[in-house]
């Protein structure tokens, strides 16, 4: 699959204005790009009870899926607040969750104005699936 890694991360950095991050004031926007061409995007949703917020990448996971998706071939992470942003711990887990048993997931991420692209081993060495 042929990905256009610029267009991909541009959507992240559109959807990390609709960020609800008052707490930590760190906004973060993801895109994810399935198989078929199709690009969903999230952003991280801050709560009062911690617990509840959701980061950008599950977000735009979690919407993928709620719209039939199961296969992630691709996602871009931004901030406006960072020079770099990579994934947490459970971002990673999730993403692997999603992943092709053929091919892993390219996560897109911009350090210092430059995309930066790694495939999810990269961040996840030992990810599993049941």
């Amino acid at each position: 699959m042929n990905i256009d890694y610029e267009n991909l991360m541009n959507k992240a950095k559109e959807v990390s204005k609709n960020s609800y991050s008052p707490f930590s004031r760190f906004a973060v926007g993801a895109a994810v790009l399935t198989p078929d061409g199709k690009i969903y995007q999230g952003c991280n949703v801050e709560n009062s009870s911690f617990g509840m917020t959701i980061c950008a990448e599950r977000c735009a996971i979690f919407k993928a899926v709620s719209e039939g998706q199961r296969i992630i071939s691709a996602i871009a992470i931004y901030s406006p607040n960072s020079d770099s942003c990579y994934p947490c711990g459970a971002c990673r887990q999730v993403m692997y969750e999603f992943q092709s048993d053929d091919e892993e997931i390219e996560v897109i991420t911009e350090n210092m104005g430059q995309l930066e692209i790694n495939k999810l081993s990269y961040f996840l060495p030992c990810g599993f699936k049941i």
